[in-house]
């Protein structure tokens, strides 16, 4: 049975939310953006209308989920209250309890994701690093865990381009994360190197060995962000797109592999990023998706920039190196760690089948943006 206490945190945590998120305020703004929609001429620009409506369901989405917090809360005050009249047991408030916490603990998390990357889609890429067949296998574990994951949260899943491993896995896989809301902000977690230890299955003496992934996420940006793309600096090749043979052997030269140079703001150095596409045998939709993989690849260098800049800035604040080994998976003590939170569980074939959602939470609660973000 819950305590006086734990009843007044959930009742103050609501009442914080209502003040934090401004409700009063996102009602007023809720009516007068759906009010826009109901203008006759509304759907005379489709792309602006769709904008509109994206706008209008954002914010009914925070009002949404503070009512439901709110739902709740009072719901568990009053099977408090009705438990000292006998009128419902221990279990059935602590059932309650459990449901307001879930809400709250909710809302808290999406109040995370504020930065103006964080509803887009996003950009995973995997590389598999050295150690040959072992690495290899294991980005291709990475990759089924991070479909796994997105399967479970109903986001649909491209692979825009996917190089084998020489005998197992894969080396390198470049996938798009679409169709729900907060891709990127959920999944900026997993930037980093990936640590996996474990007697392998392809060492004949049982060895245990250590290998390395890499995962790059970044956001996927849409025609409604502004990003410049020097057309001097463009150049295409095409290619055959590989197939498994037979009647799956692409003849034409569908594949095609994007140059561009670019210049680091900064320090002037020049850098070649190189972006393949093999998603469909239709030549011009894969140039026009690996045209949308360099504009997110520029909007996401740019992003970096300001984040590094905000971090020097900002004292006290824990600096995030993109890049550096995150998380370690030890198959063997059957344990997966985060060396950023120190969250850590035992539940490694969970993990595996992508149940990433405590790594995620704890790095977004360690890691919160700022107010002025």
């Amino acid at each position: 049975m819950i305590t006086q206490d734990q009843l007044k945190d959930v009742l103050d945590r609501a009442e914080k939310l209502f003040h934090y998120l401004k409700i009063d305020q996102k009602q007023i703004e809720f009516e007068e953006e759906d009010l826009r929609t109901q203008a006759p001429d509304f759907w005379e620009d489709p792309k602006r209308a769709e904008e509109q409506m994206k706008k209008v369901k954002a914010i009914k989405k925070w009002i949404d989920g503070y009512n439901d917090v709110r739902t709740k809360a009072d719901e568990l005050q009053l099977a408090f209250d009705f438990y000292k009249d006998e009128m419902v047991t221990e279990q059935e408030v602590d059932e309650d309890y459990q449901k307001a916490v879930d809400a709250i603990e909710e809302l808290e998390l999406m109040n995370m994701l504020r930065q103006k990357e964080d509803p887009m889609d996003c950009v995973l890429k995997i590389n598999s690093g050295a150690g040959g067949t072992e690495a290899q296998d294991w980005a291709q574990m990475l990759m089924r865990m991070y479909m796994r994951w997105a399967e479970a949260h109903g986001y649909k899943v491209t692979i825009s381009n996917l190089l084998d491993g020489d005998e197992a896995g894969i080396k390198s896989v470049t996938m798009q994360i679409e169709g729900g809301e907060f891709a990127y902000g959920f999944l900026k977690s997993e930037n980093g190197v990936h640590r996996l230890v474990r007697v392998s299955p392809y060492n004949a003496q049982g060895k245990r060995m250590t290998s390395f992934a890499s995962v790059f996420v970044s956001p996927l940006v849409d025609d409604t962000i502004e990003v410049y793309v020097d057309p001097a600096k463009l150049s295409w090749d095409t290619f055959r797109s590989s197939g498994a043979g037979g009647q799956n052997v692409n003849k034409v030269e569908s594949g095609v592999r994007l140059r561009y140079w670019y210049t680091d703001p900064d320090t002037g150095e020049e850098e070649e990023i190189l972006i393949e596409n093999t998603e469909t045998r239709d030549q011009p939709k894969n140039k026009e998706r690996a045209m949308a993989l360099l504009r997110s690849q520029l909007y996401d260098r740019a992003m970096k920039k300001r984040l590094e800049a905000q971090a020097k800035i900002e004292a006290g604040k824990k600096k995030i190196e993109w890049g550096s080994q995150i998380r370690s998976y030890v198959f063997d003590d059957k344990r997966v760690k985060d060396h950023r939170t120190n969250f850590e569980t035992r539940d490694v074939d969970s993990v595996m089948n992508g149940k990433l959602d405590g790594f995620i939470k704890a790095y977004l609660m360690e890691f919160p943006v700022s107010d002025e973000d």
